[in-house]
């Protein structure tokens, strides 16, 4: 039991953040922003967004170790006993994004934590013989799924299976109806929502009851950091203590989701490739298009959730935290990027102005409209159109 003196701190974290390039400018993640290197996310996320934890899952690439090298030895950086490295408030955790794919079976992506830096280069040594170019990232591994849990586990690591939802390259989207068709559940740490999915949505699938839900930004570039995003309930920000939030021991645990509401994510219903309608209705089994009448569709999260669902209802464990719908400041209606840097200018970090600052000072700032609609954003009160297809959901004008 956790000792009743014991302070524990709430930790904004983002555990699915890319790689574009190397210091040198060499790919890693090929539809990554150039200026989405190591360096780059530690100081976006500690100086404008504002948060304490966060996940880089490239750094099994050589050519990121580099990177993270330069800044340890520099003293720009320093790693921790905990685990994680230090960048001023924020540590930063080591990680990779691995597709398995078993016979008969559509391709998964998997998140894979490690606590060293020592750890995760002696896996990408394992990684460099069944993986055709360790450079890249979210490359396939060219071994078993269970195989792969075993490794990581074995150096200390924990996997977490990414945008579980996903129409692309995810468990439940593209692999399998069921995680244990797949992988040894026992060997999982957590589950990454993905953007179109709520942990309401989750409920309507019992294997993933004993697992506690992450929701992350999967940024491809520095603006989309903390899209979206959990608070943590930490000693400290480090690995030992991420590890023990997601088992829920001695207090520490994930106190709160916050991620888009699934209407504006890219994949949330259904669409239509012909001729792009997004099919909407409440009816979830649609085989042809209601508009045009083609059967070229793109199952939404939705949709296929209730297609593999063993539940008529969601069940939501009581374990599982609050899932709030966070409307990211890039989403709101009129705040353009000279209004947004105001706003950072007077109140330091998005984290702040998000969920901090009174909508009285959001107003004298920004105006009393644009303060209005943060603060609505807060408590889930924009009106949105839902995405589909790899388009984005809106928030709609009042």
């Amino acid at each position: 039991m956790r000792r009743e003196t014991e302070k524990l701190n709430s930790v904004f974290a983002d555990l699915h953040i890319h790689i574009g390039r190397t210091g040198r400018g060499e790919p890693v993640k090929i539809s990554g922003s150039r200026d989405l290197t190591f360096a780059n996310i530690a100081k976006e996320a500690a100086l404008r967004k504002g948060i304490g934890l966060v996940g880089i899952i490239d750094c099994h690439s050589p050519g990121v170790q580099e990177d993270i090298a330069q800044c340890l030895e520099r003293g720009e950086m320093r790693e921790l006993a905990e685990g994680g490295i230090a960048y001023q408030e924020t540590t930063l955790l080591l990680g990779s994004e691995l597709e398995i794919r078993e016979p008969g079976m559509g391709p998964a992506h998997l998140l894979a934590f490690f606590p060293t830096f020592a750890a995760i280069r002696g896996f990408t040594g394992w990684l460099e013989k069944r993986m055709k170019n360790v450079t890249l990232s979210s490359q396939r591994v060219y071994a078993p799924a269970r195989t792969l849990q075993e490794e990581v586990y074995s150096r200390g690591g924990m996997i977490i299976p990414a945008h579980i939802f996903t129409p692309h390259r995810s468990i439940y989207g593209t692999c399998a109806p069921r995680m244990a068709d797949v992988l040894d559940t026992s060997l999982i740490s957590a589950v990454e929502l993905g953007l179109s999915a709520d942990s309401e949505m989750a409920g309507l699938i019992s294997e993933l009851d004993p697992f506690t839900i992450l929701t992350n930004s999967d940024a491809h570039s520095l603006g989309k950091i903390g899209r979206e995003y959990n608070e943590l309930l930490l000693g400290a920000a480090n690995y030992r203590e991420f590890a023990k939030a997601l088992k829920r021991e001695d207090g520490r645990r994930v106190a709160g989701n916050y991620g888009l509401n699934p209407r504006l994510g890219k994949y949330h219903r259904t669409y239509c490739s012909s001729c792009s309608y997004i099919i909407d209705e409440a009816e979830a089994a649609v085989e042809r298009c209601p508009y045009c009448g083609s059967p070229k569709l793109v199952r939404g999260v939705y949709d296929r959730i209730r297609s593999i669902a063993d539940r008529q209802a969601p069940s939501v464990p009581k374990h599982r935290p609050p899932y709030h719908y966070q409307v990211p400041l890039e989403f709101i209606p009129g705040l353009g990027p000279a209004k947004l840097e105001l706003l950072l200018a007077a109140f330091g970090t998005e984290m702040n102005i998000l969920h901090h600052v009174p909508e009285a000072k959001l107003a004298e700032v920004a105006g009393a409209e644009l303060a209005a609609r943060i603060a609505e954003a807060r408590s889930g009160r924009l009106e949105l159109a839902a995405g589909g297809g790899g388009i984005y959901g809106k928030v709609k004008k009042s």
